[in-house]
């Protein structure tokens, strides 16, 4: 038996949550082969599997956070047999754990294998046999055995006797109930102080899920099948707060909630992508002297460029848009500006100038906001170049960044323009010096031509900002930096120039 510990996929990362399971006990797994897609700080991973062979237990249920070594899957040897069962045990595997109940006629040794024990009550019984609910003291417990069930189905469904003698079932892997003579719950979580009855929410596995993304908790939710099992449309409902409260007698457990005089309160835990960041934007504004300068810009020209562009054999296969020329005027401009592309080492005491360009671009995705970056960006192509933002942002809006290309920018830009934004004070991107803000294009009145010739006539205007560290970064350097970018947006033909 091999058990796969949770790795470090990358950058020193210590804990990751399992996201989903692409395995199931009893399957047959081949090296390599996916296993399990988990959640770092950075990005969602799948995760292949060291070995191969037979799923023995998913060690982590889904949603839970487990640090770095932590055994998460266990996979046996296909050619190992299992002993014989008169090796392994005198009586069959299903009763073993209920001796009493057996009508075998087991022994045990104690110390001396000569000289067997005979367990009182142990002689042929009459009748079929008929297992006695195990009593379960705590809600702890409870949780443990549900977590048992879900991820070793050749178990049979553990039930839990109540307080009050009534018996309670928990659910099995296909979310079914069997011998359910109580009400509904959630011991899957294990949390929480259930001092009367044990009791079960009872939901299929994707209904699970589905109510973990959409922030509900199952045991606020009264199901309308006569089994007891909460369907998905049930969960959708709750998401839209269409869902009523729970009927007197079902036994469901409210969730806590806090309500105040603006509605009612959701709690949801900081951890993933969206810890990292909150770190990492903490770590910037407080450790960089942040100065933001802004610059309007008439990118009528721009957009024109962008329609031809679309045409062009070239870009027929790639997506082109205007942060297609931004990225490109940022990159002309930063060789005129090579300081905007270095970073300022605390601890040595020295400026590092990077002679390369590994562009960042901004990333909103539903776990967070992300900033993948473009490697060696300055020496490609406009088409190549296309074809790389293209696939980069597809990739950060799925959640499957793969660490590496979050690691090591030296510069960024944030579009802000689909939120239909003007611009911001964008925060710096940790082991940087600049970020890029692009705001939203409009069709504004703007002024053209000098002295006589000046009319007012409608053109496409955007609004530029441009954060950087002033440790080293002065004025003069960051405005001559935006002002470049701005002269390609305005006439892209002053490319040629740089």
């Amino acid at each position: 038996m091999s058990e796969f510990k949770l790795p470090d996929v990358g950058e020193g990362l210590t804990e990751a949550e399992i996201v989903a399971w692409h395995v199931k006990v009893g399957d047959t797994v081949k090296i390599n082969d996916i296993v399990c897609e988990i959640e770092t700080a950075k990005s969602v991973v799948e995760l292949p599997s060291p070995y191969a062979g037979v799923v023995a237990a998913l060690l982590v249920p889904e949603g839970e956070t487990v640090a770095v070594g932590t055994p998460i899957i266990a996979i046996g040897d296909p050619a190992e047999k299992s002993p014989a069962p008169a090796e392994e045990s005198p009586v069959p595997a299903e009763t073993a754990a209920n001796p009493a109940e057996t009508s075998g006629n087991p022994a045990e040794t104690s110390g001396n294998e000569d000289q067997p024990l005979t367990l009182v009550g142990s002689g042929p019984k009459e009748g079929a046999l008929v297992r006695r609910p195990r009593k379960v003291p705590s809600g702890a417990q409870a949780a443990h055995m549900q977590t048992q069930a879900a991820f070793e189905p050749g178990l049979p469904s553990p039930h839990v006797e109540a307080a009050n003698g009534d018996s309670v079932a928990t659910s099995d892997v296909s979310g079914g109930v069997s011998d359910s003579s109580a009400g509904t719950g959630d011991l899957a979580s294990g949390t929480g102080d259930l001092s009367g009855a044990a009791v079960v929410a009872l939901a299929k596995p994707p209904v699970r899920k589905l109510a973990k993304d959409l922030g509900v908790d199952l045991r606020t939710l009264t199901p309308s099948r006569p089994d007891g099992v909460i369907t998905r449309a049930e969960v959708e409902a709750a998401a839209a707060g269409r869902q009523a409260a729970p009927a007197e007698g079902t036994g469901a457990v409210p969730a806590p909630a806090v309500v105040t005089s603006g509605g009612r309160e959701r709690r949801e835990p900081i951890r993933g992508v969206r810890k990292m960041m909150g770190q990492a934007m903490v770590e910037s504004a407080f450790t960089l002297p942040h100065v933001s300068i802004w610059k309007t810009v008439d990118v009528t020209a721009t957009i024109a460029l962008v329609e031809r562009l679309k045409g062009h054999r070239d870009f027929r296969d790639r997506r082109v848009s205007p942060l297609l020329v931004v990225a490109k005027a940022c990159l002309l401009a930063l060789r005129r500006t090579p300081i905007v592309n270095s970073v300022w080492d605390d601890a040595a005491q020295e400026i590092v100038f990077k002679e390369y360009v590994n562009l960042g671009i901004a990333a909103a995705t539903p776990r967070g906001l992300v900033v993948p970056n473009v490697k060696g960006a300055d020496a490609m192509s406009l088409a190549d170049l296309a074809g790389a933002l293209g696939e980069l942002v597809a990739t950060a809006r799925d959640g499957k960044t793969p660490p590496a290309d979050l690691a090591g920018g030296t510069f960024t830009i944030t579009n802000v323009g689909p939120f239909g934004m003007e611009a911001g004070t964008p925060i710096i991107n940790p082991g940087e010096s600049a970020i890029l803000c692009f705001g939203a294009i409009e069709r504004r009145p703007w002024v053209v031509g000098t002295g006589a010739d000046e009319r007012i006539v409608p053109r496409d205007v955007c609004t530029l900002a441009l954060s950087f560290d002033h440790r080293h970064i002065d004025g003069a350097a960051g405005s001559r930096f935006l002002a470049d970018v701005a002269d390609v947006l305005e006439d892209p033909a002053t490319a040629l120039l740089f």
